[in-house]
């Protein structure tokens, strides 16, 4: 399925996007956090640039996949973003895993093949209301920005990072939420309509409040606080959003049981990441 293959790329993308931001965001002097002194800082830096182009084509493989298949569908396979992030720090470093990565790495997968395989997520289709896209905008808009006002006073550390990272993680299913409405007026109607319509300028906005919020979870604390707050919060968040908004379908009955069973593994698989050691180093090539 393309919308499967495109997903799964845009995951590739993401992660070794994440990679270069946090190795420009670790050098941040701390009082440059949480304001406009943190992106002067990172857009002079090499890495940080070089994440943000990766991310750029992600969004386009994001909008690629959207195009194919439902919201539900496309960003639970960005939970796929943290195994790899783990396997390309691994090549960007010349580290080999923590014991139990590649356990946790498999069960991750694994789980989530079971959960979107149960759950066959269809497209619903359906008009969105302006009332409905008023208390979606109201609920994404709180829950970030009560994550960030609970995250400002706190020391710099895990949870600082995590709560950063929950924030931004509401933002970017938001952003993914608008891109799926804009990319639906683009089939509908036409690159006239796309310029016209609100989701389209919604979408950056709501992606440029994510990529502040995702560098400051990086500038806060460890990649392994941060990483799984933001890829659980936006695939839990997106396939909210995709069920209670666009009216995406999952299969319901018995079908329950096994997509829990998924959603757990997938849990377990990334809390088991983000608990892992520090990496070893590979050693000299041979």
């Amino acid at each position: 399925m393309l919308s499967a293959l495109f997903a799964v790329l845009t995951a590739l993308a993401n992660a070794a996007g994440t990679v270069l931001q946090r190795v420009a965001a670790r050098t941040v002097p701390r009082g440059d956090a949480f304001s406009p002194r943190l992106v002067r800082y990172l857009v002079h830096h090499r890495a940080w640039l070089a994440g943000i182009a990766v991310i750029t084509a992600a969004a386009v493989l994001q909008a690629l996949a959207l195009a194919f298949g439902p919201l539900s569908l496309v960003q639970p396979i960005l939970v796929l973003e943290l195994p790899l992030a783990l396997v390309i720090a691994q090549l960007f470093t010349r580290t080999t895993a923590p014991a139990g990565g590649w356990r946790a790495c498999i069960l991750t997968t694994a789980g989530l093949a079971l959960l979107l395989g149960a759950a066959a997520p269809a497209e619903g289709g359906r008009e969105v209301s302006a009332a409905a896209w008023s208390a979606a905008l109201l609920a994404v808009g709180l829950g970030s920005a009560a994550c960030t006002a609970i995250a400002l006073p706190r020391p710099h550390g895990a949870a600082r990072a995590a709560l950063f990272g929950s924030a931004s993680a509401l933002a970017y299913a938001l952003t993914a939420t608008l891109m799926n409405s804009a990319i639906d007026t683009l089939e509908d109607s036409g690159a006239l309509a796309l310029a016209a319509t609100w989701q389209t300028y919604g979408c950056v906005a709501a992606g440029a409040c994510a990529l502040f919020l995702l560098a400051n979870a990086m500038e806060s604390g460890p990649l392994i606080a941060s990483q799984p707050a933001l890829t659980l919060g936006e695939a839990a968040a997106s396939l909210a959003l995709g069920v209670l908004l666009n009216g995406d379908q999952l299969r319901a009955g018995w079908w329950i049981a096994p997509q829990a069973a998924g959603a757990a593994m997938v849990i377990w698989g990334v809390l088991l990441l983000s608990r892992l050691g520090p990496p070893r180093s590979a050693g000299p090539p041979t």
